[in-house]
């Protein structure tokens, strides 16, 4: 078994003719929230992942296992509920009201230009129709947002951290 336990965001550094050479191994959303987890790779080597606490794998990432090798992430295409606002009188409005209903109930959510994407819940199917939403389950990588508490990551991989000013002009990082 492969002892893997650093995590290159997004491959930040890494030659692409490294990263074409390199195994993948296909996670679905379940998994890659996990800091600990066992998984095969394309090579078929066994994988023990152990990050640190909190740091959820993105598809894109890549994994260095103990031997040095490099493991690329994919996001594996799982049953979700992808969410388009009524192609016949929906606006864009509606998306961000739907959006916004399905934050308030602290649901992982994968936000896009022209669609959200939610784990499925016939619960929240419902209420999402009864907002005249379409509501179609699929089988599709899941990239949720990242928590808004524990630095913001957008899709491509960048975290930003904004300055904020204590009065007396000294700002601060978070």
């Amino acid at each position: 078994m492969l002892q893997v336990s650093k995590c290159i965001v997004s491959g930040k550094g890494l030659a692409a003719a490294l990263l074409k050479r390199a195994a993948m191994v296909e996670l679905d959303w379940d998994v890659r929230q996990k800091s600990r987890f066992a998984a095969v790779d394309s090579l078929g080597r066994e994988l023990a992942v152990f990050l640190p606490r909190g740091q959820a794998v993105r598809g894109g990432d890549v994994l260095v296992a103990e031997d040095g090798s490099l493991i690329r992430v994919l996001a594996a295409p799982q049953k979700v509920l992808r969410i388009t606002a009524c192609a016949v009188h929906g606006t864009p409005f509606d998306l961000m009201r739907a959006a916004y209903h399905l934050g308030n109930r602290h649901v992982p959510i994968e936000l896009q230009p022209d669609h959200l994407k939610i784990e499925p819940d016939h619960v929240l199917a419902d209420m999402l129709r009864s907002m005249h939403m379409e509501v179609v389950q699929t089988d599709l990588p899941f990239e949720p947002e990242g928590g808004a508490y524990g630095g913001h990551v957008t899709h491509d991989g960048h975290s930003h951290h904004h300055a904020h000013h204590d009065g007396n002009g000294h700002g601060h990082a978070h």
